[in-house]
């Protein structure tokens, strides 16, 4: 198939085809460049497709990255799917979301197999060391910059007295509950859609049993595909949501990690490219190897591959369902409260002093100069090296 696009009109009502060889480039070259997370991929994807290649009118593109908003899972991932879906079919999706997510999942397996083999070398240990304590304050960062969003739309005064305490639940729960965290996004979303009085589905999502069924099964890589399918399925407001999730499982119940190795699994997650999701992988290859962190992110990204495969042409139906748009309203500022949330157990990870002193300039760099969390956590690492070759101790 030739790189160049070509230009058709569909059977089904003038959408813009292009070969599969200019999907595999293009959407490859952002999962390369994709440093930053969900806002770097929607400019990159928004200068690609509206601006350059003029594959999609900009209205369309804002109505899908608030349709892919309304889903869990990975919205930018969802959006880069969506985007290829737009210009070349189910094809193209597959071709495009592959393309985008396989660049990142390369790199921080790569920087997995170095960050948590057998016996790293002091560097790397205090580069990761330092990077993790910076993870907290991307946390904050990433959770305040979602509320101003969530907050205009809840208009009323009654709906911001229940947007104030669902955030607040959120908060409570990712520092207390961990892997319970998201049967109170389900709670508080159904509690919205009571106090909006928007009738309950008439039939039950039908996933559950299946999600349930999975959890029951031995061994390591059901396991994984356990928590992956979670990651992946349940996940609300942005990739940090799933952070204590995460954690409780792979530190606390099926002790793949410690706490300082998932500190640095979610650090690598930020400072590569692609989603924050790809954390997962880390657990995974802590878990299982290679095999463990291939197989985490496959599950962990195929919902989103589903959600648009199957449901891409219903994205107008479901921006304007009552019911669906009730249960965001009560379940995402919980999510936002439990990306801020999480930053209490990220921290409360952190075994020695310089490591605090490590957060506290992270949080000065992202809060108050705003710098970005690929930078900052850099810095982090950096700051980590100098410290404990200059006689600093080790994180257990």
């Amino acid at each position: 198939m030739s790189g160049a696009p070509r230009a058709e009109t569909s059977a089904g009502g003038g959408r813009t085809v292009v070969g599969l060889g200019t999907v595999l480039k293009e959407w490859g070259r952002i999962g390369c460049l994709g440093f930053g997370g969900p806002p770097a991929h929607i400019a990159l994807l928004r200068k690609l497709c509206v601006e350059d290649r003029q594959w999609l009118d900009p209205q369309e593109f804002e109505d899908a990255i608030a349709a892919c908003n309304l889903l869990p899972g990975p919205a930018s991932t969802q959006l880069a799917i969506f985007c290829a879906w737009r210009v070349r079919g189910r094809a193209g999706a597959l071709v495009g979301g592959a393309a985008f997510i396989v660049p990142g999942l390369v790199v921080i397996l790569a920087l997995a197999v170095l960050f948590l083999r057998g016996d790293p070398p002091t560097w790397v240990r205090a580069a990761g060391a330092g990077a993790g304590a910076g993870v907290a304050a991307v946390a904050v960062q990433a959770g305040v910059s979602l509320i101003p969003a969530g907050w205009r739309r809840a208009p009323q005064q009654s709906s911001r007295r229940r947007w104030v305490l669902y955030l607040a639940l959120g908060t409570i729960a990712a520092a207390t509950i961990g892997p319970w965290l998201v049967l109170l996004l389900v709670a508080l979303g159904i509690a919205e859609g009571v106090a909006q009085r928007v009738p309950a589905p008439r039939r039950p999502a039908a996933g559950l049993p299946v999600f349930a069924a999975a959890g029951i099964a031995g061994g390591v890589l059901p396991a994984v595909a356990w928590v992956a399918i979670k990651v992946g399925a349940l996940s609300y407001g942005g990739g940090f949501v799933i952070i204590p999730l995460m954690r409780a499982d792979a530190v606390d119940h099926y002790h793949w990690m410690t706490g300082a190795q998932f500190l640095n699994a979610v650090a690598l997650g930020q400072i590569t490219p692609g989603p924050v999701v790809q954390t997962v992988a880390v657990v995974g290859y802590a878990a299982a190897g290679i095999a463990g962190g291939l197989l985490a992110s496959a599950v962990a990204f195929s919902p989103s591959f589903a959600f648009i495969l199957f449901g891409a042409h219903r994205f107008d139906r479901l921006r304007g369902n009552r019911t669906v748009r009730a249960f965001l309203d009560g379940a995402g500022p919980a999510a936002i409260g439990a990306i801020l949330g999480s930053a209490i157990p990220l921290a409360l990870a952190l075994t020695q002093l310089w490591q605090f002193a490590v957060l506290a300039g992270a949080a000065v760099l992202l809060l108050a100069l705003r710098r970005g969390p690929v930078l900052t956590l850099l810095t982090a690492a950096a700051a980590g090296v100098v410290i404990v070759l200059a006689g600093g101790p080790l994180p257990h």
